[in-house]
């Protein structure tokens, strides 16, 4: 029967100079024996936290923080405070969380008599299936992989070594999962895409006979929807993080490492580059490509195929923004002239007093 594990402990304070060699990073103000419990933002740490300092709008607050230590950019100083100088205090931040955090309760090994597996599936070692989860004919679970309560993996669907499927989560027939995939509560993966065609009275259901990929290290947030293909498949590249409530339609195909933020919608058959950033709120229209290493800034429309860096565009013109999308530099151009539009049309109004008399009749 699976259980889940024992109550999640404490952290047990960490010394900052273990913190400080794993990190690669340049211990500054230290004092012997300090160690940290615990993370937390600058202006709410207290004693026994780390915190970071990644935007330098917030630097003041080095002046104030309680703190036990902060990671920040080489060349930044407090007085009095400790610090961990590195490169990225962003991404170092994160790793030191992986170091002080324990990790979160999991579900142990083994079937909860109230799941449903069919005697055709093949499980691997060291797999939770919870109660209420159901795994169809000719699916396979890979080693390390949990499987939560409610979760549904369909017939001959393939979950990758380690992957997990938290509460709710839908594989339908034939989805193939990498290794090391996450896939949160509500996602369904493998629905039907939206194909119909119009006879004239009603719409007749086009068959969508193809499958869905995800590559390895794939995270899917909650309640978002990828749809299997037309034919052929759908795929997300290697890497790749959705947040919640995104839809990407069938046959559109994402490159390596790319991120989307809640609310993207992507339509069928788009071609989307390696390294691409959406911010929320994104529209994408189907049939087009976007290249490389781009950013799309959230809210934004995207009407036509993009190059990028694959095609040589340099950083600055990778940044595309509005409805339909337009590169940032000339939509930053276009409001600027939007905000001189009063001071043209009180000016305009001027020379029409002066045209017509109006100046002189005050005289």
């Amino acid at each position: 029967m699976t259980t889940v594990s024992a109550k999640r402990r404490e952290p047990a304070p960490t010394p900052l100079e273990d913190i400080s060699r794993q990190l690669g990073a340049e211990l500054v103000n230290a004092r012997p024996g300090q160690t940290v419990s615990r993370l937390a933002g600058l202006a709410e740490a207290e004693p026994g936290e780390l915190s970071f300092l990644s935007n330098p709008s917030y630097q003041h607050l080095l002046t104030t923080t309680k703190a036990e230590a902060v990671i920040v950019a080489p060349g930044v100083n407090a007085t009095g405070l400790t610090l961990l100088r590195v490169e990225n205090p962003d991404l170092a931040f994160a790793k030191a969380a992986a170091l002080i955090l324990p990790p979160p309760p999991h579900p142990l090994p083994g079937i909860d008599p109230r799941a449903v597996v069919d005697p055709s599936a093949r499980l691997g070692q060291d797999v939770s299936v919870g109660a209420g989860a159901v795994i169809e004919a000719g699916a396979v679970i890979a080693d390390h992989c949990r499987i939560y309560p409610q979760a549904y993996v369909g017939v001959e669907s393939e979950v990758g070594e380690g992957s997990v499927l938290y509460p709710r989560a839908t594989l339908y027939h034939q989805v193939k999962l990498g290794k090391r995939c996450i896939i949160h509560a509500g996602a369904v993966i493998g629905a039907d895409g939206f194909g119909y065609a119009w006879t004239g009275s009603e719409y007749f259901k086009i068959p969508q006979a193809g499958v869905v990929v995800l590559e390895d290290d794939v995270e899917i947030g909650a309640n978002t929807c990828i749809d299997r293909a037309r034919f052929g498949e759908t795929r997300i590249g290697r890497g790749s993080k959705l947040d919640n409530l995104i839809q990407i339609a069938h046959n559109v195909r994402l490159g390596a490492f790319c991120a989307f933020a809640a609310q993207v919608g992507v339509a069928g058959s788009a071609r989307i580059g390696n390294g691409v950033q959406i911010g929320g709120q994104t529209a994408v229209v189907g049939h087009i490509t976007l290249g490389d290493r781009l950013t799309i800034v959230g809210q934004s429309g995207v009407t036509k195929s993009i190059p990028g860096a694959e095609a040589g565009v340099p950083e600055k013109d990778r940044v595309w923004i509005g409805t339909p999308a337009q590169p940032m530099r000339e939509q930053l151009k276009e409001w600027q002239n939007l905000k001189g539009l009063a001071r043209l049309r009180k000016k305009v109004r001027e020379m029409a007093e002066r045209l017509t008399g109006g100046e002189g009749n005050q005289t």
